[in-house]
This record gives C-alpha cells, sequence and structure tokens, in this order.
C-alpha cells in the first residue's frame, strides 16, 4: 500500500494525486476523472496521506496506511461502517479496529475521514499494490 504521492486538499473533497509542485501551490490530478488541476498555497493547505497519524493512548501515533491495513485485514470479519453512520457506530467499529486509541484527541470527524478515504481509495484500487520488496545483501 503506497500512500506517497496521494494528498489531502483543504477545501477540496477526497483524495488527489500530487503531480509537480510549484512554489506557489500544487498541481493535483482527480482520481476519478484524471483532470489537474492548480491548486493554490495562499487558498488550500495540503496534507499527504503519508504523513497522516491517528493518536494513541501512549502519545505517540499509529500510521494511515497500519489502520488502512488493518480495516483491510478484518474487511470480511468487521465490514467498514459508512462513513456518514451515527457517531456511536463510527467510535464502536474504530474501537475494534484501534483499540487503545486517544479518545481525547481523536475526534468522530477524523474517524468518519479515515473510513471515507478507506472506501474512496479501496474503489479505486489504489490500496492492492504492494510495498516494493527490499532484498537483503548476503556478504560471504
Amino acid at each position: 500500500m503506497n500512500l506517497e504521492k496521494l494528498v489531502a486538499v483543504a477545501g477540496i473533497s477526497g483524495v488527489f494525486r500530487l503531480v509537480a509542485n510549484r512554489n506557489n501551490g500544487l498541481i493535483i490530478e482527480d482520481l476519478d476523472t484524471g483532470k489537474r488541476s492548480f491548486a493554490s498555497s495562499r487558498k488550500h493547505q495540503f496534507t499527504p496521506l503519508e504523513t497522516i497519524g491517528i493518536f494513541i493512548d501512549n502519545g505517540e501515533t499509529e500510521e494511515l496506511k497500519v489502520i488502512f491495513q488493518k480495516i483491510k485485514d478484518t474487511k470480511v470479519e468487521n465490514p467498514p461502517c459508512e462513513s456518514d453512520a451515527s457517531a456511536e457506530t463510527v467510535r464502536s467499529y474504530f474501537g475494534t479496529l484501534l483499540p487503545n486509541y486517544d479518545k481525547d484527541k481523536v475526534l468522530i470527524g477524523d474517524m468518519k475521514k479515515v473510513i471515507k478515504w478507506f472506501n474512496f481509495l479501496e474503489a479505486r484500487g489504489f490500496l492492492d499494490a504492494t510495498e516494493p520488496v527490499v532484498e537483503a545483501e548476503i556478504v560471504e
């Protein structure tokens, strides 16, 4: 699962692929249409998905790709709830994925966004790619 070139843009719904970086913004590509557009850094904030983490009880964070992998691994026996489900349903589901998430710092909106992003990316096949395997050198 490679989230390297995927970004969330504040003010624009969805997840986008980063095409190019300019000093006054980013050129982003819609994952459905392939349409490219310029998003100004004066108007928008950008968050690469690979840098997002969910707070856990010990003050550390759990990477988004680890959470996505947990959703994917438990999808058959514990399918993800809808992102517009009730707050209690979303909290309950998120608690099964990450029982030690920080209940004071992780808001219901954050949980819903993680579920929404997972459903969006999985439907488009972005979570099927595997990480490149790096083979260790054997020294004799």
